[in-house]
């Protein structure tokens, strides 16, 4: 176990209103992460993001007590209307549905109850040992919400060195919509670790945007893992750029005929930031559908990954699953790695996946620096070509040009 790290069971005792068996279940979460500690290469999960070794480069020590809280105010996004949800650190702070019928609404603290499911990620031990923050947000079977959800994570200056473990829950009842943007401010170097749980019931929609504020020190890990019923229709669009470092695991299982999984980043990174997507779709009824398109722009000495595997059981005719990752490198110093995959038990099935890399087309270059930019215009111009079209999923005019001014930003800024 790495040495910068001392975490023993007098912090679960330390945690509220737990039953001996939800006991029990953190401390045997406990000793599975000590008996590992964090992630190495030698995990073929981990074989790109060695987050032992990031870890120990990065932190001399870590303390996972609690952080104590923080009051304090935020500015909200004007560029389009919204209701929100306010964490600081991961806690509940406020919310705010104006715009919705509030009765349909069931929001609250993560109230600590667990699946009793072990893990072999060791961050997700972690997280089952230690997380007391987060919250669950249940949506009314026929809601369907007005105006999108904004859901804002303020991590503040006293999380330094600390890591932050965090659960959250969403479940979308029958027939019903909501639209999330996971919107991140952070003031601090430290790690945060969530779990994220989200249900799907018959015939709901959900569409989440992830995006930060700004260039952030923080380190991220999320595994999120999500059920697809019938028909429902589930949508993730990642704009993370910014961050020293992310990972995303993200694991979707589609249970039940004709429903729909769609994962699509657009990132740019700069410097020494270190991006990783790694995802699982279990399909596992007839008739769904999935798509898959991961955009990498890469600068400097930054690091992209992506690693994809379709999974497709023998019931699962009519699977209709595509997987496309492609990464722009502007320098020699930049890395990109993907690792798509298929296991496919099913034979009536139409499943592709594909992988491209490569530096900027220097034609292009030529034809725009003739009409008079300079190369870093050019350049820059053909980035935002390159990552525009993850943006046109989005359908509200006023949300696609908040995040096409966030995505200029951080391509400004290479």
């Amino acid at each position: 176990m790495t040495e910068n790290i001392n975490i023993n069971t007098n912090q679960i005792d330390k945690i509220n209103k737990i039953t001996s068996e939800e006991k029990k279940f953190r401390i045997k979460n406990l000793e599975l992460f000590k008996a590992v500690g964090f992630p190495n290469k030698r995990y073929e999960d981990w074989k790109f993001s060695d987050f032992k070794n990031i870890v120990d480069a990065n932190f001399k020590i870590l303390d996972t007590d609690k952080v104590s809280s923080i009051n304090k105010k935020i500015d909200l996004l004007k560029d389009f209307e919204h209701n929100y949800i306010f964490l600081i650190n991961g806690n509940l702070h406020t919310s705010n549905f104006d715009y919705e019928k509030k009765e349909k609404i069931k929001l609250s603290s993560y109230n600590n109850r667990f699946d009793y499911k072990t893990s072999d990620n060791p961050m997700v031990c972690l997280n089952h040992a230690l997380a007391e923050n987060g919250y669950s947000l249940e949506i009314e079977k026929n809601y369907k919400f007005k105006k999108i959800l904004v859901i804002y994570n303020l991590f503040t200056q006293n999380l330094e060195n600390k890591i932050l473990n965090i659960k959250n829950k969403i479940i979308l009842n029958e027939n019903s919509e909501l639209h999330i943007m996971d919107y991140s401010i952070n003031e601090s170097k430290f790690i945060n670790n969530t779990y994220e749980e989200i249900i799907l019931e018959k015939d709901s929609k959900f569409k989440n945007i992830y995006i930060q504020n700004n260039k952030s020190n923080g380190f991220f890990h999320k595994f999120l893992k999500n059920k697809l019923s019938l028909n429902s229709n589930y949508s993730n669009l990642i704009f993370s750029s910014g961050l020293k470092f992310n990972k995303l695991d993200i694991e979707c299982d589609l249970v039940d005929e004709n429903s729909k999984c769609n994962i699509l980043s657009a990132l740019f990174l700069n410097k020494d930031e270190h991006q990783e997507i790694k995802t699982r779709i279990n399909h596992l009824a007839p008739n769904c559908k999935s798509f898959q398109s991961v955009k990498n722009v890469l600068s400097s000495d930054s690091k992209g990954i992506f690693q994809g595997k379709i999974y497709v059981k023998d019931i699962a005719q009519k699977t209709d699953a595509y997987q496309l990752s492609k990464a722009l490198l502007i320098n020699d110093d930049a890395e990109f790695n993907s690792k798509p995959e298929l296991e496919i038990y099913a034979d009536d099935v139409k499943c592709s996946h594909g992988s491209t890399s490569g530096s900027v087309d220097e034609d292009s270059l030529y034809y725009l620096m003739s009409r008079g930019l300079n190369r870093d215009e050019a350049t820059k111009l053909l980035i935002k070509g390159f990552l525009n079209d993850v943006i046109e999923f989005i359908k509200s005019p006023s949300i696609k040009k908040f995040i096409e001014k966030k995505l200029e930003e951080n391509i400004n800024g290479y």
